[in-house]
C-alpha cells in the first residue's frame, strides 16, 4: 500500500464526519445561511494567506528540486483557483476590506495555521508537506462527491465546482506522487511524524466547518 493510501485510511473517519457536517450538507442543499458562508470565507481568507506562505516556506527551506517544483506548482494553482474564486465571492457577497479587518480570527483558524507553521519549528519538510495535504485532498473529495448534486444556491455550487475540476485533480495527484516518493526514502520515525501531522490537519479541517457553522469566538 502506498504511504498516501495509508494516510487516507487513517483519516477516513474524520473525513466522513466532514462530509456529513451540517455546513457541507446544508451548502449542498442550499439551506446554509449566507451569513455562515460569509463568516467561513473571511476565516478561510486568513487561512489561505498563511497556507500560501507555508508553501513558500517549503520552497525556501528545501534543497530538493522535486519539492521546490511541486510547491511552486501548488502555490500557483492555489492563487489561480481557490484564492481567485474567493475574490469573486467577496465581491458577490459585498464583503469589504473593513469587514474582514473588523472580524476577529476564530480560534480554529488561528490554531490550524499555527499547527502548519509548527512543522517548520519542530517538524521537517516532509511533515510540513503532509500537514498541507488534507486541505487539497479532502476538498477534492468533497467536490467530487457533491458537485453533481447541484446546489440550488449559485455561489455554493461554484464553491463545489472549484474542487471538482481537472486542474485541481492534477495538482493533487502530483502532490500525492511526490509524497509517496519521499516517504519511500524516509525513516519509519519520520513516517510516523508525517502521519501525526496529517491526522491533526484532518481534524482541523473538521473543526473548521464547525467553527464557521457556530461563529466560533474566543
Amino acid at each position: 500500500m502506498k504511504f498516501t493510501q495509508t494516510l487516507h485510511e487513517l483519516a477516513k473517519n474524520s473525513w466522513q464526519k466532514s462530509k456529513q457536517h451540517p455546513f457541507i450538507q446544508e451548502l449542498v442543499t442550499g439551506r446554509l445561511p449566507l451569513e455562515v458562508f460569509r463568516f467561513y470565507l473571511i476565516q478561510d481568507a486568513y487561512y489561505l494567506k498563511h497556507f500560501a506562505q507555508a508553501h513558500q516556506e517549503v520552497i525556501e527551506r528545501s534543497n530538493d528540486q522535486r519539492i521546490i517544483t511541486s510547491q511552486r506548482f501548488c502555490k500557483k494553482g492555489l492563487e489561480e483557483s481557490e484564492i481567485a474564486i474567493r475574490e469573486i465571492f467577496f465581491k458577490e457577497l459585498s464583503i469589504s476590506e473593513k469587514e474582514v479587518l473588523n472580524t476577529p480570527i476564530a480560534p480554529t483558524a488561528y490554531n490550524y495555521t499555527s499547527h502548519i507553521y509548527r512543522q517548520f519549528v519542530d517538524g521537517t519538510i516532509l511533515t510540513a508537506l503532509v500537514a498541507l495535504l488534507p486541505c487539497y485532498w479532502l476538498y477534492y473529495e468533497i467536490g467530487v462527491t457533491f458537485s453533481a448534486k447541484s446546489s440550488p444556491v449559485k455561489i455554493y455550487q461554484a464553491f463545489l465546482d472549484t474542487y471538482d475540476s481537472e486542474g485541481f485533480k492534477e495538482l493533487l495527484e502530483e502532490l500525492l506522487q511526490l509524497i509517496d516518493e519521499l516517504a519511500r526514502s524516509s525513516t519509519k520515525e519520520e513516517r510516523v511524524r508525517m502521519s501525526e501531522a496529517f491526522l491533526l490537519s484532518s481534524e482541523f479541517e473538521l473543526k473548521f466547518w464547525e467553527m464557521a457553522y457556530t461563529y466560533e469566538s474566543w
